[in-house]
């Protein structure tokens, strides 16, 4: 049975509130310092091989992400966790309640310097709602703040304190750590007219590590899945629009329910395997388009 044939019988109606935001993002965001939004989600597989006459419809249908250059972003998250993963482990259960907590880059690792910016984020669930929070600050600053377990030294106040605040008492009460790294090669389309509310990203090249955290190393990663695979993300604020999971019925294209964070723990035997590991190792990219470490 084949990698994908193994997916088949979930429900395209079973969706789940995603943390995709309502204004484009990219590598060159320059929203304000805080965000907080909530969506839904339905997720996919696609063989790369369609990913051309995916990327050509969505096109009729869809604008371009005015943030995402032509062949997309780089995307890369450092996740935390606790010396016994406990968010690992209440992802898995299935807890009606539950969070995570990332620093994540736009744009190319290599590039990464002490000050360019970068969003620690707080991914929670409640019940089939999943929020994501998140500020924006410079790099060295993030570093300092969650693996030096320094004070954070912002002008923030409101909502941000009390992001702040959340942020510090996790690391601390939970001795919250870098526990792996995953990244991506990310493709975004924003609905227009009826469906302004959607959002459309697609993911290539999905790998991770578990050491040499800093964004910038050049520390070797390894696929989460397979590399003749991508995820496709449906985005919405209420629901995706038929002519949508339409598109993904014709293209044959697999409902997934799949973290991640989870398949980087699980590939690099911190946890038991589940059936999506992939042992493979990233080759050195032969263009600039997709960036590996």
């Amino acid at each position: 049975m084949g990698w994908l044939s193994r997916r088949r019988g979930v429900n395209h109606d079973e969706m789940e509130a995603e943390d995709a935001p309502t204004q484009p993002t990219g590598y060159a965001e320059t929203a304000s310092r805080l965000h907080a939004f909530n969506r839904y989600e339905i997720k996919y597989l696609i063989d790369e091989l369609k990913v051309a006459q995916l990327r050509e419809e969505l096109e009729a249908r869809m604008e371009a992400d005015p943030y995402s250059p032509l062949g997309g972003y780089p995307v890369t998250s450092v996740y935390y966790d606790t010396p016994d993963l406990r968010f690992y482990w209440e992802k898995i259960e299935g807890l009606r309640f539950r969070r995570k907590l990332r620093m994540r880059l736009y744009g190319k690792p290599a590039s990464c310097a002490e000050d360019t910016p970068v969003h620690v984020e707080i991914k929670q669930r409640v019940n089939r709602v999943t929020q994501k929070r998140r500020l924006s600050l410079p790099y060295q600053q993030a570093r300092r703040w969650l693996d030096e377990r320094e004070e954070l030294e912002l002008d923030v106040s409101g909502t941000s304190r009390g992001f702040v605040n959340e942020v510090t008492s996790l690391v601390g009460n939970l001795d919250l750590r870098p526990i792996v790294t995953t990244g991506y090669q990310r493709e975004a389309f924003i609905g227009r007219e009826a469906d302004l509310g959607l959002r459309v990203t697609i993911d290539h090249r999905v790998h991770g590590r578990d050491r040499d955290f800093h964004f910038a190393s050049s520390a070797e990663n390894r696929f989460l899945i397979p590399p003749k695979l991508a995820i496709v993300e449906l985005k919405a604020n209420e629901r995706v629009p038929y002519w949508a999971t339409d598109l993904t019925a014709r293209l044959d294209m697999s409902v997934v329910r799949i973290s991640k964070y989870c398949q980087s723990v699980e590939a690099f035997s911190l946890a038991p395997s589940s059936r999506y590991g992939s042992a493979e190792n990233v080759l050195a990219p032969s263009t600039d388009l997709i960036t590996s470490r």
